[in-house]
């Protein structure tokens, strides 16, 4: 009954609004001391001592830095406009160019509401003045923004790599394939919505020549690829780990600010302060949930989920079925990163007693919760792009355009489930 209480009132204090960290970790220590007594919270400094000790994680802020000075010093913006203008003259050309240009900041940042917000205020407005169908172009900014859920370095990558023990660089490599074909699903999903209805995403009207348009994108392009290459490059070929690629990112992204001009002191203060209260957020989260994982774990409850599990027909493919989709409704009402320091380490255990590839679970882990961002009625995308858009712009505008975004996104995963060799870097 612990276990069941636990996650009740978990649950309940989520969707009331109380702050995450904070409710993990009170409803730990009440429950705990009241079923365990306060001798089981004797190893709790260890186990925080082991989270700030842990080199894996360093590479959260690492890559937040990164993402932020691209946001905040305009690189982001000159990416999308560039790109814009190159893909324009094709019908759905500016959603084309938004998926791609979404692509490249999460490949180079790996958060996903930097990358909404930067599309939001300069993509939006460009498919609005040019007639796009609203809806069209309210899910394609949400679900480019979430790409940076799946491809490297991706953040949640990085938190399941440490929960799940598996090495960081694995998942990195075996989140390629995946991505890229999400990426290439969204665009062939706009290119046929363009030939079939092309008053939904007409072509825009572009005034440089070609030659121009081309000289332009490679200035703007070509360095944020340069540096995308560089970072993953160093982890697939084995000259760096993923925390010191991530170090790289962080100093190269400083010297294309500086490049571009727009590297200053007060720049640098204020991406060093998000920065900080983006890593505070998720390492008060990490601590908050490991908390209540130690109290769901000392208290049995781990092995009665496993022996649920073990016990139903199909075992291993009843299992995945079921905790996919577990994850995918407790999507739609709480955050990726409740889900991954919260669920991710109850499933774990039974993934590896039914011999599960930790890996390709990983992944699977990692494109359900990349819905979640997108799923009504909280979808944190949906709640950034509302956040910058204009007032015309209805909420229920938003969740409508994110439907067929949604469906893409669970036919890939399908994919991903069903065909593993072929789809999986190894």
């Amino acid at each position: 009954m612990t276990g069941i209480i636990l996650f009740s009132i978990a649950l309940l204090c989520l969707f009331l609004g109380y702050s995450v960290a904070f409710t993990f970790a009170g409803i730990s220590v009440i429950v705990g001391i009241i079923v365990l007594g306060t001798d089981l919270f004797a190893f709790m400094p260890y186990r925080i001592m082991n989270i700030m000790e842990n080199t894996t994680l360093m590479a959260i802020p690492m890559f937040v830095f990164m993402g932020i000075v691209l946001q905040k010093t305009g690189l982001a913006e000159r990416l999308l406009e560039s790109s814009a203008k190159l893909f324009g003259g094709l019908s759905g050309g500016v959603a084309v160019s938004t998926i791609i240009v979404g692509a490249l900041l999460a490949a180079s940042t790996g958060v996903v509401g930097a990358s909404v917000v930067a599309m939001g205020v300069i993509s939006l407005p460009v498919m609005l003045k040019n007639n796009y169908h609203e809806p069209t172009a309210a899910g394609v900014i949400c679900a480019s923004g979430t790409l940076g859920q799946i491809i490297p370095p991706s953040i949640i990558l990085i938190i399941l790599g440490d929960v799940m023990g598996v090495p960081v660089g694995d998942l990195f490599k075996a989140a390629i394939i995946p991505g890229c074909l999400l990426i290439a699903a969204y665009t062939i999903y706009i290119l046929v919505l363009g030939k079939l209805k092309p008053e939904f995403c007409p072509p825009l009207v572009v005034t440089e020549s070609k030659r121009e348009l081309l000289v332009q994108a490679m200035k703007d392009i070509v360095p944020p690829l340069t540096l995308v290459i560089t970072v993953l490059g160093s982890i697939f070929s084995g000259i760096a780990t993923p925390t010191e690629s991530s170090a790289i990112g962080a100093i190269g992204s400083l010297v294309l600010a500086g490049c571009y001009g727009k590297l200053s002191f007060l720049t640098t203060h204020a991406v060093s302060k998000e920065t900080v209260k983006v890593t505070a957020m998720i390492f008060a989260v990490l601590i908050g949930a490991t908390a209540f994982s130690m109290v769901f774990s000392y208290s049995g409850s781990e092995y009665l989920v496993e022996d649920f599990f073990m016990e139903l027909p199909g075992e291993k493919w009843t299992f995945i079925l079921l905790a996919m989709l577990a994850i995918l409704i407790l999507g739609f009402f709480i955050d990726f990163i409740e889900i991954a320091f919260l669920i991710v380490p109850i499933l774990t255990p039974v993934a590896m007693a039914l011999d599960v590839d930790l890996v390709w679970f990983a992944i699977l882990i990692s494109l359900n919760l990349q819905t979640s961002f997108l799923t009504p009625p909280f979808g944190f995308s949906l709640f950034y792009l509302k956040g910058v858009a204009p007032k015309s712009l209805k909420t229920t505008t938003i969740y409508k355009g994110v439907i067929p975004f949604i469906l893409i996104q669970i036919v890939v995963l399908a994919l991903v489930l069903l065909m593993p060799n072929h789809l999986i870097i190894r």
